[in-house]
């Protein structure tokens, strides 16, 4: 078993116990994104920090139509 931080940049986004370390370029998906592993570095034998670009989600705006009035 090993501890495995996921970081983005210096965030901290997960700690898990895993049986197997991710590998560099492995798709991943934390708390409902989409990411990919860019490094991963070992601080002990047991416990790593694996460095995660996840996509950027982008909001759609609403638009607002003035045309119609409030009715009165």
């Amino acid at each position: 078993m090993f501890t495995v931080n996921f970081f983005e940049n210096k965030n901290l986004l997960l700690s898990q116990l895993l049986n197997n370390v991710p590998s560099v370029g492995e798709n991943l998906t934390i708390k409902g994104r989409k990411g990919k592993v860019s490094s991963v570095t070992s601080s002990d034998e047991r416990n790593y920090h694996v460095q995660v670009l996840l996509e950027t989600v982008s909001k759609n705006k609403p638009t607002i139509d003035n045309t119609k009035k409030k009715k009165r």
